[in-house]
């Protein structure tokens, strides 16, 4: 619970795109937050780290890497990790 990563990934399917959002634990390398949509919103990125938030209860100071795409660069993406 000392360092996260999250990242947005699309997948083909027979449906179409859906877009997956996971964050993992950089230590354990275990998935703790994901969420599947069929669109990439920066909803799709905040509610990944809710999922992650809920179950692990990190403590102050958690580093949370990504890229520097526009949902994890979003203001309400940025406002919800200093909320947490």
């Amino acid at each position: 619970n000392r360092k996260w990563a999250g990242d947005i990934s699309h997948i083909w399917t027979a449906e179409g795109w859906l877009y997956l959002a996971v964050v993992i634990d950089l230590f354990s390398r275990r998935v703790i937050g994901w969420v599947v949509s069929d669109r990439m919103k920066k909803d799709l990125a905040i509610r990944a780290l809710d999922m992650a938030v809920r179950l692990r209860d990190p403590a102050p100071g958690c580093f949370f890497h990504s890229d520097r795409g526009n949902q994890y660069g979003s203001h309400d993406f940025q406002k919800k990790l200093l909320a947490h």
